[in-house]
């Protein structure tokens, strides 16, 4: 069996499967600049940025000048935004070609041919900040626990990678991919207060890795477009895990189910059959997994979803009542999402509006397919609507009066009310928290 090469060696090699990712997101008032760590997978240059990197709310549009940096560099390679994959959640850049020379696919290293066991020692790398040329160093500890959340992951006693970077043993094998760290909670004492609870959340570096035998399959799933699409849908909204008291009354104590609330008319769940309070016990004939917390099954079969695709069909068992009943369930495309909104900017009113989507119906509780009103998506702080107290995600449903019924119709009656140098004011009533108000704006 040959021998590990030294540490320090092994660290400088597997430097060259690590970057650094910058961008920027233009807003409405301001271009943000955003710095985040990446891996690459492959010998096209494609990077994997954690789910975090980017808010759900950005338009791909949104995002420019991808640009990659080497650890410890200055110079900088352009690179293109693919996409983000619902399943893993993973954002995908792809690096241009005279940028790729020297790096090494993170595939190109050695798997742990078994999942790391409590106590093992693993290794990762930090990248400090661009200021400091995003010079790499060196972390390490002991794996303190295993959990499927619901995917398999350890999470160390101390942190060991930057989030979205490879960790390795001793022997240099590839154990997991850093996952952004769980927020940890202390006490904050001063001389004149007793001690109050906080939460800190360390964004440089994680203890949280999701092991490599749940990385690795799922490198090859490249967005084909930027929005991410396809994207499966179920179409049932509210799931609940199965409270233990009615698992143990139905004699199911060794099994978890999930259970069926808010179910969307005209939906693949709609269409199957799917009831309000069956409770789903398998898919495709596999018993739903025992997985603790209770609510990690919901994120599960979730999963289960997302990693199909629109036309699969999939069976389902479910209990209903005292029966047990098989459906077929033909998965649809899932509606348009926030990032994919048609959005305008008003920069004299100080907002940003975008048109009215499923899910946003489902949040305010509104008739199924309604496409009436508008969705406030940003308001400008010092702005005529922020003084009258209008906010983000507040439901615009009228405009001086006139009922919205498309978002066409609110961005050519706002357009106007702006263009209007006369104009005083405009009154906005708008759905917010499941209440109405009735805003006036002062324009001058």
């Amino acid at each position: 069996m040959a021998t590990a090469a030294p540490l320090p060696e092994l660290f400088q090699e597997r430097l060259k499967s690590v970057v650094a990712v910058e961008f920027f997101i233009q807003a409405e008032t301001e271009r943000q600049p955003v710095t985040v760590l990446g891996t690459v997978i492959d010998d096209a240059g494609t990077v994997i940025l954690p789910g975090a990197a980017i808010m759900p709310s950005v338009a791909p549009g949104q995002l420019r000048d991808f640009k990659i940096y080497r650890p410890g560099g200055t110079e900088s390679a352009a690179a293109t935004y693919l996409g983000q994959d619902a399943f893993t959640g993973w954002h995908f850049v792809r690096i241009e070609e005279k940028g790729r020379t020297g790096l090494v696919p993170v595939t190109h290293w050695q798997a742990m041919k078994a999942d790391p066991a409590l106590s093992d020692e693993l290794w990762g790398i930090g990248l400090r900040n661009k200021d400091e040329d995003f010079q790499p160093y060196f972390l390490s500890s002991r794996v303190a626990i295993m959990m499927n959340l619901p995917q398999k992951t350890v999470v160390l006693g101390a942190d060991v990678a930057g989030p979205g970077l490879p960790v390795f043993n001793a022997a240099g094998e590839l154990a997991g991919l850093a996952q952004p760290s769980f927020g940890q909670n202390f006490l904050m004492f001063s001389r004149n207060q007793r001690g109050s609870p906080v939460v800190l959340v360390n964004v440089e570096e994680s203890s949280v890795v999701l092991l490599a035998s749940e990385v690795l399959p799922h490198l090859g799933r490249v967005p084909k477009s930027v929005t991410g699409r396809p994207i499966a849908w179920f179409g049932a909204y509210g799931l609940q895990p199965m409270d233990p008291e009615v698992a143990k009354l139905l004699k199911l104590e060794n099994q978890s189910g999930v259970v069926v609330s808010d179910i969307m008319k005209s939906s693949p769940a709609d269409e199957a059959g799917l009831q309000e309070r069956d409770i789903i016990l398998a898919i495709d004939g596999q018993p739903l997994p025992r997985l603790k917390p209770d609510r990690i099954v919901v994120s599960y079969f979730g999963q289960q979803i997302l990693r199909r695709l629109p036309g699969d069909t999939i069976t389902l068992s479910v209990l209903r009542g005292t029966a047990n009943v098989d459906l077929r369930l033909k998965l649809g495309d899932e509606p348009k999402l926030v990032r994919e909104a048609d959005r305008r900017y008003f920069e004299k009113l100080g907002l940003t509006v975008r048109e009215f989507l499923y899910n946003d119906g489902i949040i305010h509780r509104a008739s199924p397919g309604t496409t009436e009103g508008v969705m406030v998506h940003f308001i400008k702080p010092g702005s005529a609507v922020a003084t009258a107290g209008l906010r983000s995600d507040d439901w615009v449903r009228e405009i001086d009066g006139v009922a919205i019924k498309s978002y066409t119709q609110a961005t050519e009656m706002l357009a106007a009310i702006e263009a209007d140098q006369h104009r005083a004011e405009f009154v906005l009533l708008v759905s917010r928290g499941g209440e109405t108000q009735v805003l006036r704006v002062k324009l001058n």
